[in-house]
C-alpha cells in the first residue's frame, strides 16, 4: 500500500490532516470529523504511543503524547489504550493518571483482560489463568535445556510471560528458533504464543486486541473508530475494525510505521512515522475538531 498523500486543505490555525490511502479510511476519517462525539480513538501503547526500547521497563510515552491525548479526548466519545501490558504498567509508563482532559481515559490491559479507568483509578480483572504460573516456573529451565539463554530474557507480565530476543547476537534467528519450542510449551499448559517485535508472548487464549476493541466499541455504541498500532498483536484489532466497517461503522486504520513489521503497513489506511507521527496525527485531529 502506498504512502498517503497530504492533500487535505488546511483550515485556519490547523495543520492539514493526512489523507488516508483507501476509500474506507477516508470514510472513517470523515465520520470521525463529522460526529466526533460518537467516535472512539483506540491506540496501542508500545511502538505506537511509546518508542520501542531494548528494555520494556524503560519504555515511556512519547514526550508529546499525553498533551495530544488530553487535547483530543474531550472532543470525542472516548480514548482507549489497548495493550498487552498490565493496565497499571501502561498507566504508569504513559503518565496518564491525574491528567486534566484525560478524566475518562480507559486502558484495556493484557489484551482486554484488565481494565483501568481514570474515573475510579482502579484496575478490574478476572482470576489469572493457571497455565501462566506453570509456564513461568518451567520457562527458565526450558530455555536452558534448549540452549536459548544467550541474549534472550524473560519479561514477567502478570497474566502472561514473554521471551525477548532483541539482545541476542542475531535477534531474528533467535526469534525464529524459539517459535516452535515455545508454541509446544504454551500448548501443554493451555496457552498460546503471540509473536511481536523480537518477542514471543505466552498468554491465555481468547485474549486479543480485536475482542477487546469490539466489546468496547459496542459497549459505547460508537459510530466511528480509529485504531492505531505497530505490531503483529495489533492485527486482530485491524480485523475488528474491518468487522465494524462491514457492520456499517466507519473506521480508520493507522500504522505506526517501522522497518521491523510490514504486515500492518500493508493493511493500514494511513501510515505515519512511528510514535512521533502518531502524536502529530492526534494533535492535528484535535485541532481539526471543534469543541463539543
Amino acid at each position: 500500500m502506498g504512502s498517503p498523500t497530504e492533500s487535505t486543505e488546511p483550515t485556519e490555525d490547523t495543520d492539514p490532516l493526512p489523507t488516508p490511502a483507501t476509500a474506507a479510511g477516508r470514510d472513517g476519517l470523515d465520520a470521525i470529523l463529522a460526529t466526533p462525539d460518537r467516535a472512539v480513538i483506540a491506540l496501542d501503547f508500545d511502538g505506537t504511543l511509546a518508542p520501542i526500547v531494548p528494555d520494556p521497563e524503560q519504555a515511556r510515552a512519547h514526550p508529546d503524547a499525553v498533551a495530544a491525548l488530553a487535547a483530543l479526548a474531550p472532543k470525542v466519545a472516548a480514548v482507549v489504550v489497548v495493550t498487552g501490558r498490565p493496565a497499571g504498567v501502561a498507566v504508569r509508563h504513559g503518565g496518564f493518571a491525574g491528567v486534566p482532559g484525560l478524566e475518562h481515559l480507559v486502558v484495556l490491559g493484557h489484551y482486554g483482560a484488565e481494565r483501568w479507568d481514570a474515573v475510579s483509578s482502579t484496575v478490574s480483572a478476572p482470576a489469572p489463568h493457571p497455565g501462566v504460573a506453570a509456564v513461568r516456573a518451567e520457562l527458565p529451565g526450558f530455555l536452558d535445556r534448549i540452549g536459548a539463554w544467550q541474549g534472550t530474557w524473560i519479561e514477567e507480565k502478570g497474566r502472561a510471560v514473554a521471551v525477548h530476543t532483541r539482545r541476542a547476537q542475531d535477534p531474528q534467528a533467535a526469534f525464529e528458533a524459539l517459535r516452535e519450542p515455545l508454541a509446544d510449551l504454551a500448548s501443554r499448559h493451555g496457552l498460546i504464543v503471540e509473536p511481536g517485535r523480537m518477542v514471543l508472548e505466552l498468554r491465555p487464549p481468547g485474549m486479543d486486541k480485536g475482542v477487546a476493541l469490539l466489546e468496547y466499541v459496542r459497549e459505547l455504541g460508537a459510530e466511528a473508530v480509529l485504531y492505531g498500532g505497530d505490531d503483529l498483536g495489533d492485527l486482530p484489532a485491524f480485523a475488528a475494525v474491518d468487522k465494524l466497517r462491514s457492520d456499517g461503522v466507519p473506521g480508520l486504520l493507522v500504522c505506526s510505521g517501522s522497518s521491523e513489521v510490514t504486515e500492518l503497513s500493508e493493511r493500514a489506511d494511513l501510515v505515519v512515522d512511528g510514535p512521533g507521527g502518531v502524536v502529530r496525527l492526534l494533535a492535528d485531529l484535535a485541532a481539526a475538531i471543534s469543541p463539543l
